[in-house]
């Protein structure tokens, strides 16, 4: 029996590199109109509007997803670029990203538990602020949902990138390693790639924000999963 066209994978990786043309397109036309998150929604409408299993998008989607493994290394050139710079005031980087990825965990439980979610909830959320894989790892270990938690990290790091530097503005945060301090540590790799655009510095430092609070969060998760 004949494959149907989207269950060839070239269509998963025609169509998301299709809609993300589309998304610059778009953004560079209305700059609040954020290029991800216009490609997820875009791609979401056409698998419901044309009845496209999500299975059959997700055998060309998978390349793309491989392909994010050397884009997060990729990371690690502008911050060997930067390395003297983050070195001369490591303590206070460092000291940012704890307290930020301390907070992250806390606050969300905290909310998680105000409106009465499950136990199982609450280890869902508390790992969001970390990169997908090691958070997916966390809430595994701690008896969570990894699928959902999986959506509410990338939901996490889109809405960090979205909204994230201009609420910092907003609060007088325009300094390159501040900002990335913050980004890196709440919105992971989406928010990196972001503020890597606008600065090599701070794209730098959220990358080393991101890669320290997803070992601070794991760190972290030992007692809870103890107490659990």
């Amino acid at each position: 029996m004949q494959n149907l066209p989207y269950e060839h994978p070239l269509f998963g990786i025609a169509i998301t590199v299709m809609a993300y043309l589309i998304a610059l397109k778009l953004h560079q036309r209305w700059k609040w109109l954020h290029p991800l998150f216009v490609t997820s929604g875009g791609l979401v409408a056409l698998l419901l509007l044309a009845r496209i299993p999500y299975e059959a998008y997700s055998i060309g989607g998978e390349w793309i997803e491989f392909l994010l493994g050397p884009a997060t290394v990729a990371l690690g050139v502008p911050l060997y670029k930067q390395a003297s710079r983050i070195k001369d005031r490591l303590a206070s980087i460092l000291c940012g990203i704890t307290a930020g990825s301390l907070s992250a965990m806390a606050s969300a439980a905290l909310l998680v538990w105000l409106l009465g979610g499950t136990r199982e909830l609450i280890v869902t959320m508390i790992p969001k602020s970390a990169t997908t894989p090691i958070s997916m790892e966390i809430i595994r270990q701690l008896g969570g949902m990894p699928e959902l938690g999986a959506v509410l990290t990338v939901l996490t790091g889109l809405l960090g990138s979205m909204i994230g530097p201009e609420l910092l503005k907003l609060t007088g945060v325009r300094e390159d390693i501040p900002v990335g301090v913050a980004i890196g540590t709440s919105s992971h790799g989406i928010g990196t790639a972001r503020v890597l655009r606008e600065s090599e510095l701070t794209g730098s430092v959220s990358g080393f924000a991101m890669a320290m609070t997803g070992i601070i969060t794991s760190i972290c998760a030992i007692p809870i999963y103890l107490w659990l």
